[in-house]
Order: C-alpha cells, then sequence, then structure tokens
C-alpha cells in the first residue's frame, strides 16, 4: 500500500487558516478525522519558551488553524504538550504557553490549554524495544490526538518532526531518564518510535512554513523559511517525505534506519505518493543539515566513510560552553540525564567524562550556550 503525503504551499503564517484548510480539503475534511462531540488532542511542539518567530516551536497560527478545523467538525479542542528540561509545573507550562503563543491561539480559536501534569503508566507489550512508558494523562483521555509537530533539525537525531513529536508525550523531565535508558542514536530511534505507536496520532500535520536549519531543535538552530504544510495519517511517511525535503539521507535518518531494521512501511520514497505538488519542486537544495550531518556528507571516498564514522564515534562531537553567553540558569544541569553539568559562580560546566553525547544541554539551552564541536 503506498501511503499518501498531502502538501500545500503556504508563503506566511498569516495565510495558516486557508491553507490548512485548502490542505485538509485534499484529504477529505477534518470531519474524516473527528468525529461529533469528540476531545481532540492537539499535540503541539513546545521544546522551550522561545518566540514564535525563533521557529522552535509549532506556530501558533497553525495550532490555531488546526483548532477551529476541529471545533468545526463539532469536537473539543485541546492544546497539549509537556516542554523538555523544566520541572513540571503549571506556573512553568503557562509561562511556555504565554512565550510560545498557544495562549493566544487558544483565545483566538476557542480550544483549551491543558494543565494537565498527571502521567500514567501504560503498557505497550507490542513495542518493539519498549514495553511499557509513562505518559501523560490528557493524552490517554482523549478520544484522539492530532499531531502538530514542526520540521526542524535535530543534532542528535539528525531530523525532527512528526515521530520524533511523540516524545512530548512522556511528562517533563521524565525525558531525561529516557535519555539515560536509550543513550545510543539507534536505541532512542527504536524507543521513538514505540512511543509513536503508543499516542498513535490519527493524523500528523507538519508545521514547514519556517522551519530550521543548522544546529536545531532550540535557540541554536536557524529559522529557514520553506513555505510548506504537509499532512499524513502515518508520522512515518510524513517524516519521510520531510527528510527527502530538506536532502536528510537515508545513512543519517536514524528513525528511518530504525523502522527498516524492523521490517516498518514505508521507508522508501517510492512507497509513498506526495499529493499536491511534486516532489522534485519542494526540495531545497541548499539546505543546511547540522554540522555532525554535513562533515559526514563531504567529499571523503566512500570507502573511508566508515573509518571516519567509528573515529567520530570514538572521539566524537562534545557539547561545550560558553561562558560568555552562558547566564546560569541551571536548565542544562536539570536536563543532564547522567548529572554531568554543574554550575559554578553561575557558569555552567561540562563533565567531558561523565557525557553521554546527548546534547540536551545544546538542544535545550535558551541562551545559544551550548555548542556542540569536535573533541580536541
Amino acid at each position: 500500500m503506498r501511503h499518501k503525503v498531502y502538501v500545500v504551499k503556504c508563503p506566511g503564517y498569516d495565510q495558516a487558516e486557508e491553507k490548512l484548510s485548502e490542505l485538509m480539503a485534499l484529504m477529505g475534511g477534518m470531519s474524516a478525522y473527528v468525529g461529533e462531540g469528540e476531545e481532540i488532542l492537539l499535540k503541539v511542539n513546545l521544546l522551550q519558551a522561545a518566540d514564535p518567530d525563533r521557529a522552535v516551536s509549532t506556530h501558533p497560527a497553525v495550532a490555531a488553524a488546526a483548532a477551529r478545523q476541529v471545533r468545526g467538525a463539532g469536537a473539543r479542542a485541546v492544546i497539549c504538550d509537556s516542554p523538555g528540561g523544566y520541572r513540571s509545573t503549571e506556573a512553568m507550562l503557562r509561562r511556555v504557553y504565554d512565550t510560545c503563543g498557544m495562549t493566544r491561539a487558544a483565545e483566538a480559536s476557542g480550544a483549551e490549554l491543558s494543565f494537565d501534569l498527571a502521567a500514567e503508566e501504560v503498557p505497550f507489550p507490542q513495542g518493539g524495544l519498549v514495553k511499557h512508558f509513562k505518559v501523560l494523562r490528557p493524552i490517554r483521555q482523549a478520544d484522539g490526538v492530532l499531531n502538530l509537530c514542526k520540521l526542524k533539525t535535530h543534532v542528535f537525531m539528525s531530523m525532527t518532526g512528526a515521530v520524533k513529536n511523540s516524545f512530548g508525550a512522556i511528562p517533563g523531565l521524565g525525558k531525561v531518564g529516557c535519555h539515560t535508558r536509550f543513550q545510543k542514536k539507534e536505541q532512542f530511534a527504536d524507543m521513538l518510535l514505540d512511543l509513536s505507536g503508543l499516542v498513535a496520532p490519527r493524523l500528523s500535520i507538519m508545521d514547514a512554513v519556517v522551519g530550521m536549519e543548522g544546529e536545531g531543535p532550540g535557540a541554536s538552530g536557524t529559522p529557514r523559511a520553506m513555505g510548506l504544510l504537509l499532512a499524513c495519517e502515518s508520522p512515518l511517511a510524513l517524516d519521510l517525505v520531510a527528510a527527502e525535503i530538506i536532502g536528510l539521507p537515508r545513512a543519517h535518518n536514524p528513525v528511518l534506519l530504525a523502522a527498516e531494521r524492523r521490517g516498518l512501511t514505508p521507508v522508501r520514497i517510492e512507497d509513498v505518493e506526495v499529493v499536491g505538488a511534486r516532489l522534485d519542486e519542494l526540495r531545497l537544495k541548499d539546505f543546511r543539515l547540522p554540522a555532525g550531518v554535513r562533515e559526514d556528507m563531504t567529499g571523503m571516498p566512500r570507502l573511508l566513510r566508515p573509518l571516519a564514522g567509528a573515529a567520530r564515534r570514538l572521539f566524537g562531537r562534545a557539547p561545550r560552553v560558553d561562558p560568555e553567553k552562558c547566564v546560569g540558569c541551571g536548565v542544562c544541569r536539570d536536563a543532564c540525564p547522567v548529572k554531568a553539568i554543574s554550575l559554578t559562580d553561575k557558569k555552567a560546566g561540562i563533565d567531558g567524562k561523565r557525557c553521554i553525547r546527548c546534547y540536551c544541554c545544546h538542544e535545550l539551552c535558551p541562551e545559544s550556550a551550548v555548542a556542540v564541536s569536535a573533541q580536541r
């Protein structure tokens, strides 16, 4: 079976409502995915408290447009996420909603904001690696989930999109435990596929109006105008097309490689039909992938690339703190899975011997004070 990924061009967020309506019309309308009287959870990507223009989070215009579609189908829309690197409190969540524009989106669309921080242990016997998860209670209690993801680069997983957005189902600093348990990219990718299967969104809508390139997914990344909205029932198929658009080779796509090992589909672009545009005209020829990926894609002879990859795994790319930028907020310290970060004189310091190269510190630093570079 060929999976269909639907695409519409959306030059700016001022057209988000109009263009999302066009996208849903291609798919038979929101009523094909939402029933009257249901509670539908809109799982946005709210990595950290950041202005929407920084492209760190799902844009509020997309969230508002999706909420209006859901309410138009007669359902109740609830916006929800659990940001990474923060202790779960209502005050924290309110600050993130306010800063990311979700409070405004809810007010404009009639959606509700979820402040339910409780979590539930959920068995998942069909998981390939993980057989149970502790996830946010609202995700389990809703009648259905719509996955409103953001297309961004990711220094650890190369790309974050529909599958990776499921990680927000794990509450607050519970994500730290996942990085401790699943330190290798291959393991982490397997965990994400299981979690995406547990969340089982009815539909994934990708905000690629303005995505992120470079050293994403947080404040160190660079906003990149793409002008697209995409949607698919399969998170994996949506990510497959997104990877093609940004030019991410499958060899550097851990989620895709994990899916292939498991025999999941689709993992080949030939197994996907793009509706609404030609894939060739969507590809971004000059998209800037994370530095680690770019280094592996140099003109090095193919036979030598495995040796270069082995050297990088041995010596690695390590996170480093710029003391001029560090404000001593402690976000990196609290997010470090192995407690390799401490604060001295209101400056963060990383113990390189304990660091596991998960790059959570880089991902979550609100000041872009943590860079990832080759070890010296």
